[in-house]
């Protein structure tokens, strides 16, 4: 049998775009690998009249129901409430509930003196399986009535997630009727619509495994599902397929099942044992913050400079002041200076470089709005990609980092860098 889930996310919040509903989000994805299809997602503010509403929709079309959010102590938390009322459960005060929210207080806020309010917390539909918070204070639950399964979790995303993956997904596991594996693949250098272009034959024709793409940042991915009765055979169907997406696109997969380009780079230092440094201008450090992000980054990555003024690339990367004046800041030669002074000056194996104007106004060079130059120094020289990449700041920002990255990564698996080799 094939199970369908609704989610119905609860706060006024929501509706208001206060807060974004990644609730929702990271649920659908999770049911998907249990092979739970979810149909809608509704979004209701924390009204007890159309929540009941909503609830009421739902259990006619969905076999699931999973609510988030409202499960908190103020009088506006009133999802436990409302979907016992109209579901046809009583609610009863767990005690070990309550004596977990005093532990709580304790172990995490330090405090011993706790509201009555608090304790609305442990108010439970009669006969639920609990689901314990170990994030925070509201407990979620579990229960079927008439047929339909009812999950409520607490709105915080942390909360939402950690509830989710640790007891939800085990109460869920009854349902799945076989195991689904899935594997991304991850491409740089190549868009949606070319990607599909190449493979839209094989996605039209394969069932199981599928194959579909999706949109990312300045990337693209594949995702490819297979749903068996094992984890092996799910993974045996999956690999023909898996080959032959690499033999078709080639050096533009930059990973499978590694989310991002500073992960894979990071990685490839790693295992290399190369090290990293930077000089940016126009993304403001935005290489360096997502290479940081990275927990361990320090074994590989040594440092970086936002020389974002001209007298600090000349100070910091030993860009020529001659240079700047007879061809700007932004020009293939400068960020080949920047790549190359910043590996010399912080003795790095790889430097990168990267000016360019990033809007929304261009500067006194009078270069176009998305105009980039990002350079990547090593031993064997330096090499600069030549960069247009549209008028929205955060784009070119993050495009022009993506760019830099792939070209480390080409470097450090011996693939055509994609760049001209510039003489400084």
């Amino acid at each position: 049998m094939s199970y369908t889930a609704e989610i119905i996310s609860v706060g006024t919040e929501l509706l208001l775009g206060n807060v974004a509903n990644t609730d929702a989000r990271d649920i659908s994805q999770e049911l998907s690998e249990l092979g739970i299809n979810v149909y809608f997602h509704t979004v209701v503010g924390d009204n007890p009249d159309r929540l009941t509403s909503a609830v009421n929709i739902a259990k006619n079309r969905a076999d699931i129901i999973i609510t988030t959010g409202g499960l908190g102590p103020t009088c506006d938390d009133l999802t436990k409430q409302t979907l016992a009322g109209c579901i046809g459960r009583k609610l009863a005060f767990h005690e070990l509930e309550a004596e977990a929210i005093r532990d709580y207080f304790a172990r995490h806020l330090h405090s011993t003196e706790i509201t009555d309010n608090v304790f609305q917390q442990a108010l439970l539909p009669e006969n639920c399986t609990v689901l314990r918070n170990m994030c925070g204070t509201a407990p979620g639950c579990a229960f079927e009535q008439d047929g339909v399964h009812v999950i409520m979790l607490p709105g915080p995303p942390r909360e939402c997630l950690s509830m989710f993956r640790n007891c939800a997904v085990p109460y869920l596991r009854q349902f799945a009727n076989a195991e689904i594996r899935s594997h991304n693949i991850h491409i740089f250098g190549m868009g949606e619509s070319a990607v599909e272009d190449k493979l839209r034959q094989m996605m039209l024709e394969l069932e199981n495994p599928t194959l579909a793409p999706y949109a990312k940042d300045g990337e693209c991915r594949l995702r490819v599902t297979a749903k068996a009765e094992t984890a092996e055979k799910a993974e045996e169907l999956m690999l023909p397929v898996l080959d032959k997406v690499k033999a078709v696109l080639g050096d533009v997969i930059y990973s499978v099942d590694i989310d991002t380009l500073e992960e894979t780079v990071l990685g490839l230092l790693r295992e290399r044992g190369k090290t990293l440094a930077s000089a940016e201008s126009c993304t403001g450090g935005l290489l360096a913050k997502r290479i940081t992000d990275i927990s361990g980054a320090s074994a590989v990555f040594l440092g970086g400079a936002v020389t974002y003024c001209n007298s600090v690339k000349t100070k910091l990367t030993d860009v020529p002041e001659k240079l700047i004046d007879e061809k700007t800041a932004v020009c293939a030669e400068v960020a080949a200076c920047m790549a190359r002074g910043i590996r010399t000056k912080l003795g790095a194996d790889y430097g990168v470089g990267i000016t360019g104007i990033a809007g929304p106004l261009s500067d006194d060079s009078g270069a176009e709005v998305g105009l980039v130059y990002a350079a990547v120094s090593n031993a064997e020289g330096e090499f600069v990609r030549t960069l247009h990449l549209g008028s929205d700041r955060t784009r070119i920002r993050t495009a022009a980092a993506n760019h830099a990255l792939d070209m480390i990564r080409r470097g450090l698996t011996g693939l055509d860098l994609k760049a001209e080799a510039i003489v400084v």
